[in-house]
């Protein structure tokens, strides 16, 4: 035990002693994780918000008034039994004026004047289909559109195929920030305990005279690291949370988008991450102590001889 709380002391010592490139050091790891964290929370909102637009109605088709030339009651609902029928449709609902007028002064509410102001009767019915695979919204489009008795056609699937690709590129950038950046903060910090060995050249190489291991010497360095890399991971989700959190109570005013990231969401990748900082600053550490104690060796046995 007094060994490991002498290695622990002098870890300690060494981070207070170099406080200023401990401190470029730390904020190295959060700059670079805090970018890389960020890049995938704001992946895991596209993500979630896809998959909400992608469950329900997917291709809305407005249909034509008798006067316009389009069907009766009848025909309309003849119409429904169609495209319930293809097969790459999954379910299909029927709104009829009535219920496009409730439904518009359910999104309207706020602007009773405008309501009051619109005819019921100018809005049209409606096929509202949510399909099997998103993917086939354009063959299900084009066959909708080509009824004459169809005014119009809108599709979401468009916006779901942009928030994909956005997903997939925010993907990239985050494997991308993790790699340059994670390994700046590697560097950053080899070079902080480099800075560290060097301050105290004379104590390592008097401790390497009276027999200590390369082990010994190291430990302290590693703790070290660790403990800088652990403070910028730990630094960096703290920081990613508390936005997500400012952002989660700024779109609860947004019907249409969802802010809200699963607590277990930020807990496995929050412990990853920390995870990943500690890993840095003892590689880091190991690099900046290697080629010290290398030299070191080879000078002692240039001495010796």
């Amino acid at each position: 035990m007094s060994r490991i709380a002498f290695l622990m002391r002098e870890a300690l010592v060494n981070l207070r002693r170099n406080a200023l490139v401990v401190t470029g050091a730390v904020l190295a790891v959060f700059i670079s994780l805090s970018l890389a964290f960020g890049a995938l929370v704001l992946n895991q909102l596209l993500v979630i918000n896809t998959l909400a637009w992608q469950q329900g109605t997917h291709v809305v088709t407005f249909l034509k008034d008798v006067d316009e030339g389009g069907l009766s009651l009848d025909g309309q609902l003849q119409l429904l039994a169609e495209v319930e029928s293809w097969e790459e449709v999954k379910s299909v609902r029927f709104v009829d004026k009535a219920a496009a007028y409730e439904e518009f002064k359910v999104l309207f509410a706020d602007r009773p004047d405008f309501v009051e102001s619109i005819n019921p009767t100018i809005l049209p019915a409606s096929l509202r289909v949510e399909l099997v695979n998103i993917d086939l919204y354009r063959d299900v489009q084009f066959r909708l559109q080509a009824n004459p008795a169809v005014k119009d056609v809108r599709s979401f699937g468009e916006g779901i195929e942009m928030l994909s690709n956005l997903s997939r590129v925010l993907n990239l950038l985050g494997i991308g920030l993790a790699l340059v950046l994670g390994s700046a903060a590697v560097i950053m910090i080899a070079n902080t305990i480099r800075m560290a060995i060097y301050a105290r050249r004379d104590e390592v190489s008097i401790m390497k005279l009276v027999g200590a291991s390369n082990w010994f010497i190291r430990v302290p360095f590693l703790l070290e690291g660790l403990i800088e890399g652990v403070l910028g991971a730990g630094l960096a989700v703290l920081t990613i949370w508390i936005a997500s959190q400012n952002l989660q109570g700024v779109g609860d005013s947004i019907q249409l988008v969802q802010f809200t990231i699963p607590s277990e969401f930020f807990l496995r990748w929050g412990v990853l991450f920390v995870l990943f900082g500690a890993a840095a600053g003892v590689f880091g550490s190991l690099i900046g102590l290697s080629r010290y104690l290398r030299e070191a060796d080879g000078g002692a046995r240039t001495g010796a001889a």
